[in-house]
């Protein structure tokens, strides 16, 4: 694909965001081609449906190993502040409804979102015939019911930055206990975590948990006492007050391939620090499946403003997430 008036590629936005005085400059000449990217993309949310992505099960559904994830959408970037406004401008609810149209008609099957009180946008896209399968992270075991009843999701996941805080001070009895009060309200669970640690120490502890959501990257690191000892000094992914050292991915990978439960990774593009160009982000897709197991799949953010992410990781889903039985 080249860039051209109409296509502003991953890299010129990320290269856009990465300096405050750039994006400055940049980002009111990128927002000036919003109404001819929407136009755009209209077609393709009128097309044909897609053919099947790679799917595996999770419980009794059959869910596309690539499943939109919710940070863009939600207005998280972990790109600064320009990044975040962007993305907070673009989606609108209505914008958010035409992102999960999209995704379903290009065969993701499945949308991972933040905060089941903001919501509304999964009722609209079910209402105009979105046809997904919706899990999303919650904290609050007196909200449970209330989570379930308004979103009907297939499952629940403990926040992963609370489960990392919460075990970092002794406190995973209370993630036991969300666990067991999502199964109650008669739905999956799962949990969510950035320390590979606490995902080993759950399938050691043999927790009746469906699923987990795997970060590859230990971005809530500085705040377990003594892990910052056991990195390198020197990270290679540093663009804010997040860190993402390389060899994180290998860590939680390995701690995904022992465990017997689906794991989904997220962050597998370290928060758009591998999105620098299509090499790279098919390079991402390619390590991720080839390092988790076959009936795992992963998450990923979308911003398709400037560029056709959706389509883009459809076709290296499609390409490297492909199951090969001998």
């Amino acid at each position: 694909m080249q860039e051209g008036k109409g296509n502003v590629s991953r890299r010129v936005f990320i290269k856009s965001t990465a300096a405050a005085g750039a994006a400055a400059a940049a980002l009111p000449l990128l927002g000036s081609q919003k109404e001819s990217t929407a136009n755009a993309t209209e077609p393709a949310a009128r097309a044909a449906p897609a053919r099947p992505l790679p799917s595996i099960q999770l419980g009794a559904h059959r869910v596309s190993r690539l499943v939109a994830g919710a940070n863009p959408i939600s207005g998280y970037s972990y790109q600064g502040a320009h990044a975040t406004n962007c993305m907070k401008e673009y989606f609108t609810q209505q914008r958010k409804v035409e992102f999960l149209q999209r995704c379903a008609r290009a065969g993701i099957t499945t949308h991972q979102f933040s905060n089941y009180q903001k919501s509304e946008y999964l009722r609209i896209a079910r209402d105009r015939g979105v046809k997904m399968s919706f899990f999303g992270l919650h904290t609050d075991v007196a909200t449970i019911g209330d989570a379930i009843k308004s979103v009907q999701p297939i499952a629940l996941v403990h926040h992963g930055g609370v489960t990392d805080r919460l075990f970092a001070q002794g406190k995973h009895q209370q993630v036991h206990d969300f666990v067991k009060a999502v199964h109650d309200g008669g739905i999956m669970a799962g949990v969510s975590a950035h320390n590979p640690d606490c995902i080993k120490r759950i399938a050691d502890e043999g927790w009746d948990v469906d699923f987990f959501m795997t970060c590859f990257y230990f971005l809530t690191r500085e705040n377990v006492p003594g892990a910052m000892e056991k990195v390198p000094p020197v990270c290679t992914l540093d663009m804010t007050h997040y860190t993402f050292f390389k060899d994180d991915p290998a860590v939680m990978t390995e701690v995904v391939r022992q465990v017997k439960q689906p794991c989904f990774g997220f962050k597998i593009l370290a928060a758009g620090r591998a999105c620098l160009d299509e090499r790279r982000v098919r390079e991402a897709f390619k390590n991720a499946f080839a390092s988790i197991k076959p009936i795992d799949g992963v998450i990923v953010g979308m911003f398709p403003r400037y560029f056709d992410e959706i389509n883009f990781n459809v076709e290296a889903a499609r390409r490297y997430g492909q199951v090969v039985r001998s």
